[in-house]
C-alpha cells in the first residue's frame, strides 16, 4: 500500500534551493546519508518533511464560455496555507520573493513565490475543499 508521496525538485543550485525550504519555509529534513539533522548541511542530499498533502489531476486542454486553457503534460508543486497575507508577510521576513501581488483566482488566493535555484511555485490559500484535511492515510484507507 502507498504510505507517502516523495516529491523532487530539479534545481540548478541544489544547496540554495534546500537552504531555502529549510530556512525560508523551515521545513524538517533528514539527511540521505544518515547525518544527524545538526550537522547536515545545504550541501548534504536532503529530504524534506512535506507534512500534509494532497493530488490533484487537471486537463491538458479544458473549455468553457470563458475560456480555453491548454497546457502540455507536467507536475507542479503549490504550497498551501490558511492566510495567505500572514504567510506572505511571515516568509518575507526570512527572505523570500514573490513575484507580484497576490491575486484571486476564484478557487483560492494566489501569489507565485521564487526558489532559488529551481522553478517557482504557487503559494495559495484554497477556497476550495481540501482533501488533505480528511486526514486520509494508508491505515485510515485499509478499514
Amino acid at each position: 500500500m502507498i504510505t507517502a508521496m516523495h516529491l523532487l525538485i530539479y534545481s540548478d543550485d541544489a544547496a540554495a534551493t534546500r537552504t531555502f525550504l529549510r530556512d525560508v519555509l523551515l521545513l524538517e529534513s533528514v539527511s540521505a546519508r544518515g547525518a544527524e539533522p545538526e550537522e547536515a548541511s545545504a550541501d548534504d542530499w536532503l529530504i524534506f518533511a512535506a507534512g500534509p498533502c494532497e493530488l490533484a489531476v487537471h486537463p491538458t486542454r479544458a473549455e468553457n464560455e470563458r475560456l480555453t486553457y491548454e497546457s502540455p503534460q507536467h507536475h507542479s508543486i503549490a504550497l498551501m496555507c490558511d492566510d495567505l497575507a500572514d504567510t506572505m508577510a511571515e516568509l518575507e521576513g526570512r527572505g523570500a520573493v514573490f513575484l507580484g501581488e497576490a491575486q484571486d483566482l476564484g478557487w483560492g488566493l494566489a501569489v507565485t513565490l521564487q526558489v532559488p535555484g529551481a522553478e517557482d511555485m504557487l503559494l495559495y490559500q484554497p477556497r476550495h475543499a481540501t482533501a488533505y484535511a480528511k486526514g486520509l492515510t494508508a491505515e485510515r484507507i485499509r478499514e
